[in-house]
C-alpha cells in the first residue's frame, strides 16, 4: 500500500500549515488565558467563530467529511495524515 501524501493532501498541509501559522499559533496564549480566567469552560472564546469562518472560507473546516460539498472529499488514509495537527495547539 502507498502511504505516500497525495497532491491534495500536500496542497491541504500547506494550507493548514500557513493557516496554523497566520492565525492560531498567534492566539494560543490568548487562548489558554481566557480559559484560565473564566469558570465556564464551556463556552468558547469570542474569537472562536472568527476562527472557523476563515477555516471554512479557505477550505479547512470538516475534513472529515469524504464527499460531501462541506468537506474535502479527503479518503481516510489521507484524513489519517490530518489526525497529527489536532495535537499541535491543544488550547484550541
Amino acid at each position: 500500500m502507498d502511504f505516500e501524501h497525495t497532491d491534495k493532501v500536500k496542497k491541504l498541509m500547506k494550507q493548514l500549515n500557513d493557516f496554523m501559522e497566520q492565525y492560531i499559533y498567534p492566539n494560543d496564549d490568548d487562548f489558554h488565558d481566557h480559559f484560565s480566567k473564566t469558570d465556564n469552560i464551556w463556552v468558547a472564546h469570542p474569537m472562536m467563530e472568527e476562527l472557523k469562518a476563515k477555516a471554512r472560507t479557505e477550505g479547512l473546516w470538516n475534513l472529515f467529511l469524504p464527499h460531501s460539498e462541506n468537506g474535502a472529499g479527503l479518503t481516510n488514509l489521507e484524513y489519517a495524515h490530518w489526525q497529527n495537527y489536532g495535537t499541535l495547539c491543544l488550547g484550541i
